[in-house]
């Protein structure tokens, strides 16, 4: 989906795209669309995505000038911009300086407290002993949270001290697995909480942010619904999340488009820095919709060595939007992850209504990777109106051939506290099935 995204963008600035694809990849969309495609390896993300060496020599192959990594796999990995800088092509995305800063969470934290952001207790927990300690110290309920994490894997949430040495092999095994590092660190869970963050741009002078985004409802820590702006939110609050993530973008000298991730405490809005995500994010088509910024060609401009046009006074978002991420899952099943081909794909359209999707009648839906299969987008003058939208849209969507989240997204769209706004991390444990 991602690719596709970027391609497009990339397409209309008139750039050439070569696409690098797995074998399970090589027949799909945006191979399809892409100017030119190139074979990384097998299906398994180790030996295509993830194998460096590859993919640089691919793009070396290719006489490529840059590389977007889009999100997931190498898309925060230093080591990964540091071999394309050594091989003369640009990564679009941050400095290597700040990947190793903030791919890696606690030194993030740490920097975060040098710009004076506030911070959950806990911290680095290099052994199992040490995790220990560190945990009899932060107390429970407590997350496991893999250093080089991001989009929920490697976490776990712990709420006794007995359950502790089961939930770390897990969460080192998915960290592993996912990011090539199994270690982890210890951080407060807050029970009533709300996921808020920050988008941001930057150009390692100036930076400026595009308002608030709201990703409370999740399902293993990963994000089902997001919206923006935040809603049900103090414009004090807003704004001092707001100001603290830029305050901490020009601490680093941030470049790019950047996420800064907050978990706001949902009864008197207190807020703490959770992670700076240096990339694009899954759900920034919401900031795109209410704020008229195409996050992916200031990228590609701030890559190219251009600096940021934008001003924050010229950044006045207007309305409301709302993204439900339509998975290959079952919901009913503990949202069992459902590969398979797609029979059909019939997605809605119309005023205030975006699909950005990889996902056609025939397409297959790999075991490899995540179960995203297309990101429903509606934008309103009113978030009443957003939300009506998303229910007429949800209704429209027909896919075949694998379960989705689709039926869980229109519980979700008419339940009444999402229509009031504001619910927190605990609102997908409540739904009514």
């Amino acid at each position: 989906e991602i690719a596709l995204r970027v391609i497009r963008t990339a397409k209309a600035m008139g750039i050439t795209t070569v696409l690098g694809v797995s074998s399970a990849d090589a027949t799909s969309l945006p191979a399809l669309m892409a100017d030119e495609t190139v074979l990384l390896g097998p299906g398994p993300s180790s030996q295509s995505y993830l194998a460096i060496d590859k993919v640089v020599v691919a793009m070396v192959g290719a006489k490529c000038d840059a590389v977007h990594p889009g999100y997931g796999f190498l898309s925060e990995n230093a080591a990964f911009a540091k071999a394309v800088a050594e091989a003369g092509i640009r990564f679009v995305g941050p400095d290597i300086k700040t990947l190793e800063g903030m791919g890696d969470k606690l030194a993030a934290r740490a920097l975060a407290l040098e710009a004076g952001l506030p911070v959950l207790p806990g911290g680095e927990a290099a052994t199992r002993e040490a995790v220990h300690a560190r945990a009899a110290e932060t107390g429970y309920p407590l997350l496991l949270k893999a250093v080089a994490g991001g989009g929920g894997k490697g976490m776990r949430r712990v709420d006794r001290a007995e359950d502790l040495d089961a939930a770390l092999d897990m969460a080192q095994a998915e960290a592993q697995a996912a990011f090539g590092n199994n270690a982890v660190y210890v951080e407060r869970f807050v029970a009533k909480g709300r996921h808020v963050e920050v988008q941001l741009l930057g150009d390692g002078t100036h930076a400026i942010h595009l308002g608030t985004r709201d990703c409370s409802i999740q399902r293993r820590f990963q994000k089902l619904v997001e919206e923006a702006p935040a809603p049900a939110m103090p414009e004090e609050a807003r704004a001092g999340i707001e100001n603290a993530a830029v305050r901490l973008a020009q601490h680093i000298g941030y470049r790019g488009a950047g996420t800064a991730e907050f978990l706001v405490d949902a009864t008197d809005f207190s807020f703490y820095f959770l992670e700076l995500n240096a990339r694009i994010q899954v759900e920034h088509p919401v900031t795109e919709a209410i704020t008229g910024v195409d996050l992916v060609e200031q990228q590609l401009l701030v890559a190219s060595g251009k600096a940021l046009k934008l001003a924050q006074a010229m950044v006045r978002p207007v309305g409301h939007a709302i993204e439900v991420r339509i998975n290959a899952e079952d919901p009913d099943a503990d949202f069992r992850p459902a590969p398979g081909r797609i029979a059909r794909a019939a997605w809605p359209a119309g005023p205030g209504v975006r699909v950005d999707t990889h996902i056609a009648a025939g397409g297959e839906v790999p075991p490899f990777y995540d179960s995203l299969l297309g990101k429903l987008i509606v934008h309103g003058a009113t978030r009443e109106e957003a939300v009506a939208r998303l229910q007429a849209a949800l209704a429209l969507v027909r896919i075949e051939g694998v379960p989705t989240t689709a039926g869980l997204h229109a519980r979700i769209a008419a339940d009444p506290r999402f229509a009031a706004g504001g619910v927190d991390t605990g609102f997908l444990t409540g739904l009514a099935s």
